[in-house]
């Protein structure tokens, strides 16, 4: 029976119960963040959980606690549920209260909920690389939080899974923002870019360690919003997330990206990104 974290306390997930007026169940009123890990250890945990504090910041959701307590909360759930590889579902709730659009106005306690899922590299498709499709941006224009928000992303994946393909790739006018639940990159020549850090993506953790490993080896990394007629036009093009990690795209709209292969900066960012996986939590064996 696996164990979940509710409230600060461990018990059997069939317990694990979110009252209906619960905020996030009403509104969408929390934030979350998903933690990768490999041989028991959480990958860039403290990252996850300082963007975490970010959000609750900027949604004025009060969490009382902090990175380390947190760090040391999740470790024990990974070791309650012996989680070698898989990732850490978590998520803040404004809490409970009695339904109304406005904040509360007597200060409640938010619901916490963490869980743990097994799940395995996605070996075949860093490989040989997904498909995409363009959907157009429909969501909020705060998308640097990372709030439980996601129907606009939940409909761009559904679009994806509709057209046979991995990701959706969302613009705005003309401007690429990120995919559905990703990073967007591309490769024209020697360079390299990704939209910059805004309201407009969510400023994702391997995004952010992609780009910081890139310029300890001198890869540089242009941070600049990119069109359709970049993406059509693009020598290379993959995605990160926490759970795909850098994973190549080789078709778009069943149109293949240059020659449907994986590029040369791709397979070189790939490389790097699993040494610094190897350098945090230990070798990486063959599944």
């Amino acid at each position: 029976m696996s164990i979940v974290l509710m409230n600060g306390e461990f018990i059997p997930r069939t317990e694990a119960k979110v009252d209906i007026e619960d905020r996030g169940y009403q509104f969408g009123d929390g934030i979350y963040e998903v933690i990768r890990v490999y041989n028991s250890k959480m990958f860039t945990v403290k990252e996850h959980l300082q963007r975490l504090l970010q959000s609750s910041e900027k949604l004025s959701i009060s969490i009382s606690y902090s990175v380390d307590e947190l760090t040391q909360l999740l470790e024990q759930l990974i070791q309650k549920n012996t989680l070698d590889m898989g990732f850490i579902y978590m998520q803040f709730t404004r809490g409970v209260s009695a339904r109304n659009h406005s904040f509360p106005e007597t200060e409640v306690a938010p619901t916490f909920i963490a869980y743990t899922k097994e799940f395995k590299r996605p070996l075949s498709n860093l490989e040989d690389g997904v498909s995409a499709i363009t959907v157009e941006d429909i969501r909020w224009s705060r998308c640097d939080i990372k709030s439980l928000n996601l129907l606009g992303n939940v409909m761009a994946k559904q679009k994806a899974a509709e057209a046979d393909c991995y990701e959706s790739i969302q613009y705005r006018d003309v401007t690429v923002t990120e995919g559905s639940s990703s990073n967007i990159w591309i490769v024209k020549g020697e360079k390299i870019q990704t939209h910059e850090a805004s309201p407009s993506i969510l400023n994702g953790i391997t995004r952010q360690k992609l780009i910081e490993i890139s310029q300890e080896n001198g890869i540089d990394i242009e941070e600049k919003a990119f069109s359709i007629e970049d993406l059509i036009d693009a020598d290379e093009v993959f995605l990160t997330s926490t759970t795909s990690e850098v994973t190549p795209i080789t078709e778009i709209n069943n149109v293949p990206v240059k020659e449907g292969k994986v590029g040369e900066k791709t397979r070189i960012l790939q490389s790097l990104f699993v040494e610094a996986i190897i350098s945090e939590c230990g070798e990486l064996i063959p599944q």
